[in-house]
């Protein structure tokens, strides 16, 4: 659920400028913000896996 928040956010973020020059309603923009969010929070949720099991372990 965070992921699909974190996505939905970031969505929203790169769109509210240009669909608000535009002339796109604040609530659509967001409504499509959360539409995308959703199917892109399990590929981001697998990349950050990824990338994190590439990290170095800690070193004591």
């Amino acid at each position: 659920m965070v992921h699909w928040l974190v996505d939905s956010a970031v969505v929203f973020l790169l769109v509210l400028i240009v669909a608000l020059f535009l002339g796109a309603s604040l609530w659509g923009v967001v409504i499509a913000a959360l539409l995308i969010g959703l199917p892109l929070a399990p590929w981001t949720r697998r990349a950050e896996e990824r990338a994190l099991a590439r990290r170095e372990p800690p070193r004591a």
